[in-house]
């Protein structure tokens, strides 16, 4: 497929933060599967410098409309990594900039101005070039969506908010920069609270939504988590798609170990353990607060073995402090609590712990369990929206699934799935925990999804793919 991704970032061109990375990951997994794909950027001064990039003028010049100005574009070329190819757009005033976004700790007072024109280059970009799909990603392009909707350019057009945070809110009155009609000002498109919402403006207008996993879709229907558009993102909930994209390296690392040495980490987070029956579960402090830190404290209180040991990572909320302590006085041959945990200290507990224990829904980023899975931790789960995406309950009939999955936040339904895991039978487990090392983690599943959706779209445009 012919693939059009517009941006204001891409590693490792143009970069504030991990919007960059994101971009450059999905251009270049899209582009190493076979497809055709271009990145559209803002020739930002950053770019413009880089000598060893080499961008060069193409003979592709337009005039975009900004409210009552006609602004001529030009659009630069250069090779990019994986075979993508980079187009940027030109605009001087509004790119040669010292920064991307702002300077000196303040937001460009025209940012609306410099987003629309960009957003409005993107859909003439996709006029003139026909993509299979164009994905949008983050709010400096999300309104490339209403564009080319207003326009009738029949391409779809997918967009990956990356952060509900950022959403490109603007005064009313930057509304006359859009050039579309009024009707467009309203609570069913552009207008939020009386200004302009770029990003609430691309989830209306786009054909497709993108979050990174089920366990998002979810959260960002939620006033904890949607940052004031879960009631839009509600209303779209039909287009929204969740997919797990892939994860760094460095963020899941793999920890090579011996029996000798598993015996040896056992031996100093546990003394009192057996190191040949010890069944230790790692903890995430992010999936243990509230009352799935309340349950899991209780749950050993019921559980008096002592094979069941629990380490405890990362620090927890204040009003559980008391607790805690308490906890640990209790048990404290086999409750460790780390506040603070270093690349080496997670690689010992990778290398002795069994399981990875969520005693509370998942944590969106789920990068703590995609690492402990594959370092062989079998994950015992509480069931919420998004955790298929990793893990699926046991059934050792059929001897299908990859983990223990419990359908209820209770006590007794907790303990049963402690109860479940120290009873694991040692083939049982040996087959778990090979299940999470081959799991992909890569970039290759989302890949595949995101090419079904694209071609999905396609269809509902009366097209087929290239």
């Amino acid at each position: 497929m012919n693939i059009l991704i517009a941006a204001s970032e891409m590693a490792p061109f143009a970069r504030s933060g991990g919007l960059a990375d994101f971009v450059g990951g999905l251009a270049t997994h899209l582009s190493a599967a076979g497809h055709e794909v271009t990145v559209v950027l803002p020739f930002f001064r950053c770019i413009r410098e880089d000598k060893n990039l080499g961008a060069k003028r193409t003979k592709t010049r337009f005039v975009i409309n900004v409210g009552r100005e006609s602004l001529p574009c030009d659009i630069w070329e250069a090779a990019g990594p994986q075979g993508v190819k980079l187009r940027f757009v030109q605009r001087e005033e509004f790119f040669d900039r010292s920064g991307l976004y702002g300077a000196d700790g303040r937001d460009y007072q025209d940012n609306a101005a410099r987003f629309i024109f960009f957003s409005k280059c993107v859909a003439e970009m996709a006029r003139l070039h026909a993509p299979d799909a164009v994905h949008l990603v983050g709010w400096q392009a999300a309104m490339a969506a209403v564009f080319i909707r207003d326009q009738k350019i029949p391409v779809p057009t997918v967009l990956s908010p990356f952060s509900l945070e950022y959403q490109g809110n603007f005064w009313s009155h930057d509304f006359a920069y859009t050039n579309l009609p009024g009707s467009y000002f309203s609570a069913d498109g552009l207008e939020f609270y009386g200004s302009m919402n770029f990003l609430k403006a691309g989830i209306i207008f786009a054909d497709a939504v993108v979050l990174p996993g089920g366990r998002f879709v979810a959260d960002a229907q939620t006033p904890a988590q949607g940052c004031g558009l879960e009631n839009v993102l509600r209303r779209h909930a039909q287009k929204m798609e969740g997919i797990v994209f892939g994860f760094d390296e460095e963020a899941i690392p793999f920890v090579k170990s011996d029996a000798k040495s598993r015996a040896v980490a056992c031996r100093e987070f546990f003394p009192a353990a057996d190191p040949k029956s010890a069944r230790i579960f790692a903890v995430d402090s992010i999936s243990t607060t509230g009352s799935g830190f309340d349950l899991l404290l209780q749950a050993l209180d019921l559980i008096p073995s002592q094979d069941l040991c629990v380490v405890l990572l990362g620090d927890i909320p204040l009003s559980c402090h008391e607790a805690l302590e308490i906890a640990l006085r209790r048990h404290r041959s086999r409750l460790l609590h780390l506040p603070e945990v270093d690349g080496g200290l997670l690689a010992r507990i990778l290398s002795v712990a069994k399981f990875v224990l969520l005693p509370g829904v998942l944590e969106p980023k789920s990068t703590f369990l995609a690492a402990a899975m594959r370092n062989g931790l079998v994950p015992v789960a509480e069931y919420c929206q998004g955790l298929p995406d990793f893990v699926r309950d046991f059934d050792p009939v059929i001897t299908a699934g990859n983990g223990l999955v419990f359908y209820q936040h209770s006590l007794p339904v907790l303990a049963d799935a402690l109860k479940r895991a120290l009873f694991l039978p040692a083939n049982d487990l040996e087959i778990l925990s090979q299940r999470g090392r081959d799991r992909d983690f890569s970039w290759g599943p989302a890949v595949v999804r995101l090419e079904h959706l694209q071609r999905r779209l396609l269809r509902e445009f009366g097209r087929s793919a290239d």
